[in-house]
């Protein structure tokens, strides 16, 4: 009976253990919903303009216990670019900004992941307005588990800057600033 007991628990432990695992490291397909990608420019030094891209879609691969083994691809369309004002948002899609026509598509694509805990360094290739860059940026894990109807979710926050001149977008520079604060925040639904 002893042993029975003993075999039992040991199943269990075995089975939790397993469970754990699986849901350390997996795939996840950026939800839309619960995604965010918002840019802030300086508008003559008098104050910062605010916009968001509306359409984002990607997917991820994340492992917690082994970060380097975790990779992210995001892609933007850029026309879907919004700053609550239509004549503004149709001279940001114009060739003096995003020219969207040409280059419909923003994307990244991860190269590495380091760091432990909450706490990531995310290196990748950063395409916009055709040019192609790698950038570093902090990468927050914000935490995983089940969410609603009973789909096992993870989260990140990452706040970075680029300069715009660096990817060609020079129009009405300085008096649209050059350095542009980027905030993401996107959530994935495993697969």
């Amino acid at each position: 009976m002893k042993r029975l007991a003993l075999l039992t628990v040991g199943c269990l432990l075995f089975m939790a253990t397993g469970s754990r695992a699986v849901a350390q490291s997996a795939t996840y397909d950026l939800e839309a919903s619960h995604t965010s990608v918002v840019f802030a420019a300086s508008h003559f030094g008098y104050s910062y303009t605010y916009g968001r891209f509306n359409q984002v879609a990607g997917a991820f691969r994340f492992d917690k216990n082994n970060p380097a083994a975790s990779a992210f691809t995001v892609e933007i369309d850029a026309a879907s670019l919004d700053t609550n004002d239509q004549k503004r948002d149709g001279h940001l899609r114009s060739p003096d900004f995003f020219d969207v026509r040409q280059f419909p598509k923003i994307t990244f694509q991860s190269t590495s992941v380091t760091g432990t805990g909450k706490q990531l360094q995310l290196t990748g290739n950063l395409t916009l307005h055709g040019v192609t860059k790698q950038i570093t940026v902090p990468l927050q894990y914000l935490g995983e588990g089940l969410g609603p109807y009973q789909k096992y979710r993870c989260g990140f926050f990452s706040n970075f800057s680029i300069k715009r001149s660096e990817f060609g977008m020079k129009g009405m520079l300085p008096a649209i600033g050059d350095d542009i604060t980027i905030i993401v925040s996107f959530e994935g639904v495993r697969r």
